[in-house]
């Protein structure tokens, strides 16, 4: 299933979710993303009901409990909700290392843009005057914020278009702009990697998302280029970035309890005090900020400094307290 594919049935899914109504294919197709068309447009009607048709089986198939009906007796179309007694699963016990990629997997879903798109979803029904339950959103707005370049990224990825980008290398004292048709996005030891065709060099290349300095340019039309078949992204990250030698030590202290993961990777533990050996600072920074406030950095201060650079846009973003104060 493509990733377009599997975004909108997320976003299906999100929206039946939101309210106890049964909603309309037409108001469906005017909140969910990727179902827009003009529904006076004959072509464009058929395609959307066959995309749709498709869609509601494949969630039957998934076990998604879809209801069709009407809220009264004066409605001439019938509509469609999700059951949600039916839905909601029992309660799961996860171990502490299917609990972290859970937990991953769902900081991936808010990166990649689905968080942006179910809101803007449901304000749509909002203002269409349905009833939303703000129980039933699911989470959808971003906690943890992920690589700037990330979004763009695979957005290019999905349409083939080429990018254009500024990019520090550690070798270079200023940032030199790049043109690529990207492959793919992946992550390699907890840093994201786009791999593809750099135009200039006229070569495979891979670039570090967290070396790349402003925002990424999409440029010409999409479907321009057509990725080879049998590349193995992840693998041709791993040759082209060894890992450095982990020279450096920082010492964090952990929730009691909380942090499993990186315990599992300290070299030395000392009750809820643990030292970490690492290469770079920003990889280091960019996998503690995702244990929230579990972590503080205790040393080194680069260190503590570049984890408060990431959490204080998502602390403005929830109004909490600063991360200064929160990591004293």
């Amino acid at each position: 299933m493509s990733r377009s594919r599997t975004e909108r049935l997320v976003n299906l899914v999100i929206c039946l979710l939101s309210t106890r109504r049964f909603l309309t294919a037409a108001q469906i197709a005017a909140t969910v993303p990727g179902y827009g068309h003009d529904p006076a447009d004959a072509r464009e009607h058929e395609a959307f009901q066959r995309k749709f048709e498709r869609d509601k089986a494949d969630l039957r198939e998934l076990g998604v409990p879809l209801e069709t009906g009407t809220d009264s007796v004066f409605d001439t179309e019938p509509g469609y909700r999700i059951g949600r007694r039916d839905y909601a699963l029992p309660e799961v016990r996860l171990a502490p290392d299917e609990a972290a990629a859970v937990g991953l997997a769902a900081r991936l879903w808010r990166h990649a843009g689905l968080a942006q798109a179910a809101s803007s979803g449901l304000r749509k029904l909002r203002a269409a005057g349905v009833e939303v339950d703000p129980q039933a959103t699911l989470g959808v707005e971003p906690v943890v914020s992920a690589e700037p370049a990330f979004e763009p990224l695979t957005r290019a990825v999905r349409e083939r278009r080429a990018v254009r980008f500024d990019y520090r290398t550690p070798a270079a004292d200023e940032p030199a702009t790049r043109r690529l048709q990207p492959w793919g996005v992946v992550s390699l030891r907890g840093r994201w990697y786009v791999v593809g065709h750099d135009e200039d060099r006229r070569a495979t290349r891979c670039f570090r998302l967290s070396r790349f300095a402003g925002p990424v340019r999409l440029v010409g039309e999409p479907d321009a280029f057509r990725p080879p078949e049998q590349v193995d992204l992840i693998d041709y990250v791993a040759h082209s970035f060894a890992e450095p030698a982990a020279t450096r030590t920082a010492t964090v202290r952990l929730r009691a309890g909380a942090g499993n993961g990186i315990r599992r990777q300290a070299h030395a533990v000392d009750g809820d005090v643990v030292r970490l050996r690492y290469s770079d600072v920003e990889s280091l920074a960019s996998r503690l900020v995702g244990y929230g406030a579990d972590v503080v950095v205790l040393d080194p201060p680069e260190l503590r400094a570049a984890v408060i650079d990431r959490l204080r846009p998502i602390a403005s973003r929830a109004g909490t307290a600063s991360p200064s104060e929160v990591s004293s």
